[in-house]
């Protein structure tokens, strides 16, 4: 039996406010210097050895994932200006193939973007942005090859096929003028990969002769530039994580200047959209959760649309022709409100599950009475439906296709909720196979995130069978940080109220304790990236409250990151996590930052992936950590770490190495818990 690795410590010692932190490990940033990557590989080389004890569990779960989706498959085509585009994928290969049909879905395929031939030969490769010109005869699109999310954009001229000579490096975000010859691109900044700029480039010149627009100085913003789906205005907008503010220019005058809508107000964010005379406005300047106004084109004082409500959180809109959608959360649950733009008589969308995921599809039309949405829940598969305006009716274009006999019959869902140490209810959604003992035998997944206003909503996942079926629980920890019970629910999980999240966790964790859903040492708990963060900080509360731990990318060393505002995310994270550099968030951060409270525990056994090109968290937070908690681990488990040298913060870029990926985070969840054999009946 492989021994595990143990890195050598160089002393290093960082002082803030008279406060001491020893971190021997600081070096690892230091990807140039040998004894790091010597480490990184010792590490795969324990993990590889350990899995391999595992007797082909991962290989069977792999199998059992891909045996559940259809590998050649189609999207819903999604109609524009005479096309019908869509993505494809083919058995086999690891990308996907953009392609369009003109006329009619039963017209002959062009092939606009094949990923397959263009990451040909490359370890890693992943399309990030298209955008497709107003005579859609020319496609802008970015790739990355290295997984660090650095694009490149460049623009393939669909009459013959060819690239144009036009290249631009570091580009974030891209729109093409109504005029068909101008582009506008956001682009980063070379260490921080903070979009800081807007520029106009005129397609077939040198891009040395492209024209700034817009800078922006203020390290805590990003800048992005898009279109309305009227086609009518360009809109670039600056946002930190709390402000926002936006200007316009009409689409068919690129050479003119962008006009401010509405200056920025600390603490205040919006988004618009046009519509006739109007912009419609998402703003949260009278209440916490949003509501929707609207100003005249050439400017003036807002006047209220959708009024704030209790309960009620306006998340996004899509503005038609004839009609505007809401996408809403109300009490948690997301909701669809449609507004005729011509009476304001409006009408709510029902959908009949007590937990479900509910978005916008591809809605890339003005002139039309049809929104598109996707809908799914723990139990059913990802839905695409049309939606018509003006009748009312509700046509299903696609349900995705479970293989191997799927019955969603076999499975139950309940949406329940933890009460957290201040009194607040955390709402919690839980699938498991019927016939689940409650008596504390069996197993459970405990998934959060709890960062950076994202929601986690409970949609389908045909690989999450996998553990289904093998006597899991999959809980789902709707907790404060996120938007789950709106942005009021974001802001009480931030900053100075970040701890509230690892509360709201460990509750949830709790209650499935309490419930029966699995004892101690059989529930599992998983997070990424921030989540990361979080499973980190409740590893360290509570660390006799799980049996093992899945932590990917995690965000682990907070202080050191944030204090170094070299390294990607730092500065626009303050208004996330808070700055360092002030004393009173210096001192809080260091309560709860995973890295710097790593003691003399017996910790549950733990499974780490990253990667060596991550952009948005250093590999060595990942690294040094696990080097850390092995030095300081006091009971029998292991702690497991695995470096993707190849990739990104994402993870492998082809869906095959994705999916294995996954793979074994389940088996490191059934090997470490001795989950029951698998259970196929009525699936």
């Amino acid at each position: 039996m492989q021994n595990p690795p143990r890195a050598v410590e160089r002393p290093q010692t960082l002082e803030s406010f008279g406060d001491r932190r020893e971190d021997p490990y600081f070096y690892f940033r230091d990807r140039e210097d040998p004894a790091v990557m010597a480490y990184i590989q010792a590490e795969n080389a324990y993990a590889a050895a350990e899995m391999g004890q595992w007797g082909g569990l991962e290989e069977e779960i792999y199998q059992d994932m891909l045996g559940r989706i259809e590998q050649t498959d189609m999207s819903v085509p999604s109609r524009f200006e005479g096309y019908f585009y869509y993505t494809r994928t083919e058995e086999g290969k690891q990308y996907s193939i953009l392609a369009r049909k003109k006329g009619t879905i039963d017209g002959e395929e062009e092939v606009l973007l094949d990923s397959n031939e263009l990451a040909r030969g490359r370890k890693f490769f992943s399309l990030g942005l298209t955008a497709m010109s107003p005579d859609q005869m020319q496609l802008a699109y970015a790739t990355d090859t290295t997984g660090y999310r650095e694009y490149k954009l460049e623009i393939r001229d669909l009459r013959t096929g060819g690239n144009l000579a036009d290249v631009i490096e570091k580009v974030a975000s891209v729109v093409w003028a109504e005029d068909g010859e101008t582009l506008f691109y956001s682009r980063e900044q070379e260490r921080t990969k903070r979009s800081y700029q807007v520029w106009r480039h005129r397609v077939g010149r040198p891009v040395e002769e492209d024209v700034l627009v817009y800078e922006e100085s203020d390290e805590r913003f990003r800048v992005g530039i898009g279109k309305t789906l009227s086609k009518g205005y360009l809109v670039l907008t600056a946002s930190s994580g709390k402000t926002s503010e936006a200007r316009v220019l009409d689409a068919r005058r690129p050479e003119g200047e962008f006009r401010l809508v509405l200056p920025r107000r600390e603490g205040i964010s919006y988004g618009l959209t046009h519509h006739g005379w109007h912009f419609y406005l998402r703003i949260n300047d009278t209440a916490r959760d949003f509501r929707v106004a609207r100003m005249q084109v050439e400017g003036g004082e807002l006047e209220e649309v959708i009024a704030p409500a209790a309960g009620q959180y306006v998340q996004g809109m899509v503005h038609l022709e004839r009609h505007a959608v809401y996408l809403m959360r109300l009490e948690g649950l997301p909701s669809l409100r449609v507004v005729e733009m011509g009476t304001g008589a409006w009408h709510e969308i029902a959908f009949e599950e007590a937990a479900y995921s509910l978005g916008f599809g591809s809605n890339a039309e003005f002139h039309t009475d049809l929104i598109r949405f996707q809908y799914s829940s723990m139990v059913t598969p990802q839905s695409t439906f049309d939606y018509n305006l003006v009748s009312r009716e509700r046509v299903l274009l696609k349900q995705q296709k479970v293989l191997g006999g799927y019955d969603a019959g076999a499975y139950a869902v309940e949406r329940t909720a933890a009460e957290s140490v201040d009194g607040v209810r955390v709402p919690m959604t839980i699938a498991y196979r019927k016939g689940l003992a409650r008596d504390g035998s069996g197993r459970a997944l405990l998934y959060g995130y709890g960062s950076y206003a994202i929601a986690i909503d409970p949609g389908f996942s045909a690989s999450r069978l996998a553990l289904l079926d093998r006597g899991f629980a999959y809980a789902i920890a709707h907790i404060r940080g996120g938007t789950d019970l709106g942005y009021s629910w974001y802001e009480d999980g931030k900053l100075l109220r970040k701890k509230n999240t690892f509360s709201d966790f460990i509750a949830c964790a709790e209650k499935l304790v309490k419930e029966g859903y699995a004892a101690p040492e059989r529930l599992v708990i998983e997070g990424a990236s921030a989540g990361g963060l979080l499973v980190g900080a409740v590893m360290n509360e509570r660390p006799e409250l799980f049996g093992a731990v899945i932590a990917g990318v995690p965000f682990v060393d907070v202080i050191s990151t944030l204090e170094d505002k070299s390294i990607p995310l730092s500065t626009t994270d303050i208004d996330e996590f808070g700055d360092p550099e002030r004393e009173e968030f210096y001192h809080y951060m260091k309560t709860y930052s995973p890295y710097d409270n790593v003691g003399e525990r017996e910790y549950p056994a733990l499974y780490i992936y990253t990667s060596l090109n991550d952009s948005q968290v250093g590999y060595w937070e990942p690294v040094k950590w696990a080097a850390k908690l092995r030095k300081h681990q006091r009971g029998a488990r292991k702690i497991l770490l695995q470096v993707n040298l190849e990739a990104g913060h994402g993870g492998a870029s082809g869906r095959y190495d994705r999916l294995r990926e996954l793979a074994r985070c389940y088996a490191f969840a059934i090997a470490e818990t001795g989950a029951a054999p698998v259970d196929r009946r009525r699936a």
